[in-house]
């Protein structure tokens, strides 16, 4: 079954219905899904930028009121705002351990949908699966259809062949999902 699903998508390919990439995955390109994710759901967006509000307003009322700088809660006060930070470069590490031992993927996109292999695994998705795409200068970021946006999958256009295999990929994308 494997072997006639992977002769069918080699006929796509050579038909210009698919886009085939292969690329190793970067923690650059999951940062990259991950803010896309963020910009759309906003509620990361609004919770860290009311926390480092709280946070900063409680640092200085405790500041002015005790009318001098602790070395200790100035400490506290800057890893909060690090951690805040850092916490989306944290998650594309983590991520990064868990895809990049996977070594070189090779995603082909076609009309019956995205299929992803590696040595290791092969994930077959349909289009029903995801809610849309967004194009960075750098990406397609598809998304899926789940309200938490849980599962992503970052297309990095350096695993594209040739420049022209961007905008047939747009095309085929365009066609079986929305831009969001």
């Amino acid at each position: 079954m494997a072997e006639g699903r992977s002769t069918e998508l080699a006929d796509e390919v050579a038909d210009g219905q698919a886009v085939e990439l292969v690329y190793r995955p970067k923690p650059a390109d999951t940062l990259v899904g991950l803010r896309v994710r963020e910009r759309i759901k906003r509620t990361g967006l609004l919770l860290r930028g009311v926390f480092l509000t709280l946070f900063t307003g409680v640092h200085l009322l405790g500041t002015v009121r005790r009318g001098t700088i602790e070395p200790v809660s100035t400490a506290l006060f800057l890893f909060v705002v690090l951690f805040v930070w850092g916490y989306p470069r944290i998650q594309a590490a983590h991520v990064q351990r868990i895809v990049g031992w996977q070594g070189e993927y090779r995603t082909t996109v076609s009309p019956a949908g995205i299929t992803c292999s590696t040595d290791h695994s092969t994930l077959i998705q349909k289009w029903s699966v995801l809610q849309g795409y967004r194009e960075t200068r750098g990406h397609f970021v598809l998304l899926s259809r789940d309200p938490n946006i849980m599962c992503l999958e970052v297309l990095p256009k350096q695993g594209l062949s040739t420049p022209d295999d961007a905008d047939r990929l747009r095309a085929v994308l365009d066609r079986h999902t929305t831009r969001v």
